[in-house]
């Protein structure tokens, strides 16, 4: 169909198909043991209308607003495991979204592919899939991925997600303590039919995308979170690495302590990057710290970060995705060189006055020093607007409503005006 990108079948899918027999043949009793009766799928039809405008465009960019509206459909399924020592089973997953309003002028939303002509595809689509294996408490995953680590954020932030081809290890052999271990081969955008290889994104004020065309097949990780005091207090220490382009430890630290009718928490992190192997995106140094503060009673839960980035250079991380930085939003990030930012919050549940299924988030992030390389201080901020609902009860049961709006300006970047409107309804297949 003209407009439209193929489904893609990934090597992955591929694979996990051929495994499903191969799990079935391999423990005659699968379906007593659980492979059938702990099977799980679930269809989540999401309708996403995106708007920006650019009231005051900076760089190299003409284009005054990306407005489009697009119908996604996320199926998730998941087989149980096999019996015995060694258990084995199937993880598929199957995306595909609509083009309902575009236009060539209001294109690269990210909703949709972009076209050589200018315009978005009318449809796209993936289908993938992952063997898995368990053994006591230590599961392997290899195939299509979406991983949630925080070197590698799961950013579901437009109509479909991103996923990525390889393998991950988890084991929680020991109480408390999780170890990471994985690598992935490629990726496939949020808006792509088609995997390609992984790029590093990084935060410049000149040019943001000065390292899309330098490109890796491998990104490698391990990493180890220990959780004590009751689950109230966890430590982590990661290490990543885009081979031949960037390397990266990460340590995190999180608590929650009850007092009387509040909990207070904090959420704290710090970074720290460099150059890897071949460097073929050249010499990089950057170092970021972020804490997170909060304090909750009944409906009510407040926010405080600070967030402080260092080094010659900005943030980095797979594109195109976000991090797990306290300050880090998905219109401003915050993350320019030098840049020192600062965030209050207010997220209120409205169960507390009898209206369950209602949430909203207001929050405020101002940003300066940032060193823009064109002779002045850099200053930004960001004003964010969230409210949710998901109905309770009768028949539209389970259907979520979700409105953001966006207030984004800085005396180096474009500004922006954002505004979102997302319906979401879940499905459980079996």
């Amino acid at each position: 169909m003209q407009g439209s990108t193929a489904p893609r079948f990934s090597s992955s899918a591929r694979l996990a198909g051929g495994c499903i027999a191969a799990a079935l043949c391999a423990e005659a009793s699968a379906e007593e043991a659980g492979f059938i009766e702990g099977a799980r799928a679930t269809l989540q039809a999401r309708n996403y209308f995106f708007s920006r405008d650019y009231a005051d465009i900076k760089g190299t960019s003409t284009q005054s607003r990306t407005q489009e509206w697009a119908q996604g459909f996320i199926l998730n399924a998941s087989s149980g495991y096999t019996q015995g020592t060694l258990g084995v089973g199937v993880d598929v997953t199957g995306l595909l979204g609509f083009k309902l309003d575009s236009s060539p002028a209001h294109a690269k939303s990210g909703l949709l592919p972009s076209l050589d002509s200018g315009k978005s595809a009318d449809e796209y689509s993936r289908l993938g899939a992952a063997i898995k294996f368990k053994v006591s408490q230590t599961e392997l995953k290899v195939g299509e991925l979406m991983p949630n680590l925080p070197v590698l954020l799961f950013s579901d932030l437009r109509l479909l997600p991103p996923t990525y081809q390889g393998a991950m290890l988890e084991s929680r052999e020991i109480a408390g303590l999780t170890l990471n271990a994985g690598q992935f081969r490629s990726t496939s955008l949020r808006d792509s039919s088609n995997s390609q290889k992984m790029y590093a994104l990084v935060n410049d004020p000149i040019n943001p995308a000065r390292l899309a065309r330098f490109t890796s097949d491998r990104f490698n990780y391990v990493g180890a979170d220990y959780a004590f005091n009751d689950n109230r207090t966890s430590v982590g220490v990661w290490q990543a690495q885009l081979e031949d382009i960037y390397q990266q430890r990460f340590y995190s630290f999180k608590h929650a302590e009850p007092l009387g009718d509040w909990t207070l928490g904090v959420n704290a992190g710090y970074f720290d990057a460099r150059e890897d192997g071949r460097k073929i995106a050249g010499d990089y140094d950057n170092h970021a710290l972020f804490s997170l503060f909060s304090a909750k009673t009944g409906g009510h839960t407040f926010y405080v970060g600070y967030q402080q980035i260092g080094g010659d250079d900005g943030f980095i991380q797979v594109g195109a995705n976000t991090n797990p930085m306290g300050n880090t939003l998905p219109t401003y990030e915050f993350s320019a060189p030098g840049e020192r930012s600062w965030q209050v919050r207010h997220d209120y549940n409205f169960v507390a006055l009898g209206i369950p299924g209602l949430t909203s988030t207001l929050r405020y992030v101002k940003g300066r020093d940032v060193d823009t390389g064109l002779g002045f201080e850099g200053r930004d901020r960001e004003r964010d607007l969230d409210l949710a609902y998901v109905v309770q009860s009768g028949p539209l049961a389970g259907l979520g409503v979700r409105v953001r709006n966006v207030m984004a300006r800085s005396n180096y970047r474009t500004d922006i005006d954002e505004n979102r409107l997302i319906l979401s309804y879940t499905v459980k297949l079996f």
